[in-house]
């Protein structure tokens, strides 16, 4: 949680956080990922940073997959939300908290982000740190739905899409977590 009287906030990550993201880089390191690409928002850096230590795959900052309202004073993780402002937590999960515009403008960067990143890694595997905002309206795209956070992404969930190069899209899994069970 971090709300500010000026600037932008952006969290690092959790001591639960951490241990969190040294997981999913173990769980990761046996696949072959072929580009490595995160938020340029600290807390997917900083989640982005033990698969870089542990396998040596530069990361790569890409501002088209921050986390809509990064520009934002205040940063309240959802759990917390969920508990302390239940209401703002309900606007959050229906359409994110922002105006449909703003979340078709969202969405808009996301998908030119990825399809970006699709087109310039044909027949790759690659892996990118993002946050909830970025997979739910991604995932939306997929599934040819109208941009919303349809589901609450598990911290450092495994979600993985299949996508040709002749323009087919697939969700292949969304909040894989089982690298998390012994949390």
């Amino acid at each position: 949680r971090e709300v500010l009287d000026t600037g932008r906030a952006d969290p690092g990550l959790s001591t639960i956080g951490c241990r969190q993201a040294e997981l999913v880089a173990q769980w990761l390191e046996p696949t072959r990922i072929d580009a490595v690409y995160s938020s340029p928002m600290n807390r997917a850096l900083q989640t982005a940073g033990p698969y870089e230590k542990l396998t040596g795959c530069s990361v790569v900052v890409h501002e088209g997959v921050a986390e809509f309202g990064r520009e934002a004073r205040s940063y309240v993780p959802t759990e917390e939300l969920k508990i302390d402002d239940y209401e703002a937590w309900r606007a959050l999960a229906n359409h994110g908290g922002i105006s449909e515009v703003e979340l078709n403008t969202f969405s808009s960067a996301v998908v030119c982000a990825m399809e970006e990143l699709i087109a310039s890694h044909k027949g790759e595997t690659v892996l990118v740190f993002c946050h909830g905002g970025v997979i739910n309206v991604w995932a939306c795209h997929v599934l040819g739905l109208s941009a919303r956070m349809f589901f609450e992404p598990i911290y450092t969930s495994i979600n993985r899409f299949l996508c040709a190069s002749t323009g087919e899209r697939n969700i292949a899994s969304l909040n894989e977590a089982a690298h998390l069970r012994d949390l």
